[in-house]
C-alpha cells in the first residue's frame, strides 16, 4: 500500500507552538516552522507552519480539528496580523474540504470561527537554531509555561493521535 502524503499549512500562534503540536502526532512526516505568504501583492507574512502528513494514518479533518481546538481560533486579538488564524491550502480539494471542515466544527465553539481558508503561496523557513524548538529545548521557560500546558491538553483531548516517543518527552 502506498503512503498518501499531503502537504498544509496552519497558522494561528506562535509557529514554535504549532510546529510542537503538529511534530507530536502520528502520521505528520514533516513539520517545517516560519513565516507563510498568502498573497503575492501585500507579501504579507505570518508565522506559521507547513507541514506533511500521510492521510492512511491522520486525516485532513482530524489536523484541522485539532489546529482548532489548540489556539484561539475564535479571537481576533490585537497580535492576529503576525498570529492569523488560518488553514493554507495548496490545492482546490483542501480548500474545498477544509471550509466545510471548519463549518462542521462551528457547533465546538461559543464564538464564531475565524480562521481563514487561504493559499499558501510562499513560505519562508525560520533561522535554523529556532527549528524544533520544543523538542530541543523542553526546559526553557517558554516552553514549559506555554507549548508544554497546549500539549498537555492535544494529549488528553487528541491522545489516540499522539506519537507514543513524544509522550515519553512531556514533562
Amino acid at each position: 500500500m502506498k503512503n498518501k502524503i499531503s502537504e498544509i499549512g496552519f497558522g494561528g500562534s506562535c509557529h514554535w507552538c504549532t510546529e510542537a503540536i503538529f511534530q507530536s502526532l502520528i502520521g505528520v512526516t514533516n513539520v517545517k516552522q516560519g513565516w507563510i505568504i498568502s498573497d503575492k501583492e501585500n507579501e504579507y507574512l505570518s508565522e506559521a507552519v507547513i507541514l506533511n502528513f500521510d492521510s492512511e494514518i491522520i486525516s485532513l479533518e482530524v489536523l484541522i480539528q485539532i489546529h482548532l481546538e489548540t489556539h484561539s481560533c475564535t479571537s481576533n486579538h490585537s497580535m492576529r496580523k503576525k498570529y492569523r488564524s488560518a488553514v493554507y491550502y495548496t490545492n482546490e480539494n483542501q480548500k474545498i474540504d477544509a471550509v466545510k471542515i471548519i463549518s462542521k466544527y462551528q457547533n465546538n465553539f461559543k464564538n464564531s470561527i475565524i480562521t481563514l481558508v487561504i493559499p499558501l503561496v510562499d513560505f519562508k523557513l525560520n533561522k535554523i537554531e529556532q527549528l524544533n524548538y520544543y523538542y530541543t529545548n523542553p526546559e526553557r521557560p517558554f516552553c514549559k509555561n506555554i507549548i508544554t500546558p497546549k500539549i498537555n491538553q492535544l494529549l488528553k483531548t487528541f491522545g489516540f493521535f499522539m506519537d507514543s516517543e513524544k509522550q515519553n518527552n512531556i514533562s
